[in-house]
């Protein structure tokens, strides 16, 4: 039996929602994506950024608590947050020229 999203320390039912709109509906999946990933699809499904809720998840998935992260850890995953927001507004800047082409995924 697969085990909730919120089965991730520092994750709760929002998580559960957010990843489920991004088709991960389970800790194993979302385990299994990496941080990285889930959060680029929770982004592309719609989910709002929040540099605090992608570094939760990465110290949840080492199985640490969110207050956890040093402020070089921080430093260090600020680029990464940054680089996935950055490629999931060109992924749907890109999915909306293919709409308007008529050749996208989301004609509607």
């Amino acid at each position: 039996m697969a085990s909730p999203v919120s089965s991730i320390p520092n994750l709760g039912p929002a998580a559960d929602r957010d990843y489920a709109r991004a088709g991960i509906t389970s800790a194993e999946e979302l385990r299994a994506l990496g941080a990285d990933t889930a959060y680029l699809a929770a982004l592309k499904a719609g989910c709002q950024p929040h540099f605090i809720g992608f570094y939760a998840l990465v110290m949840g998935l080492q199985g640490r608590p969110w207050h956890d992260c040093s402020a070089e850890e921080k430093a260090a995953l600020r680029p990464r947050f940054d680089a996935l927001k950055a490629q999931a507004r060109r992924d749907a800047g890109m999915e909306a020229i293919l709409d308007a082409i008529g050749t996208g995924d989301r004609r509607g």
